[in-house]
């Protein structure tokens, strides 16, 4: 039995070896191009202003 591939999954179901995902490589994709566009977005103007009066009164905790 030595040198026998204890997963029997492993190298069959048409494994793509260059992503490392196997059957799961599409779902990979998908979620990379989901993350992708969302990373891509413009932060909305009203969530920036937040963003930067947090900033600002951060600022101002630590000089005192």
């Amino acid at each position: 039995m030595s040198g026998m591939d204890k997963n029997p999954r492993r190298g069959q179901g048409g494994q793509n070896k260059a992503d490392g995902l196997g059957s799961n490589s599409e779902i990979g994709r998908k979620l990379k191009q989901y993350y992708d566009e969302l990373v891509t977005e413009q932060v909305p103007d009203r969530f920036a202003d937040l963003l930067r009066q947090l900033d600002t009164k951060e600022s101002g905790s630590k000089k005192e």
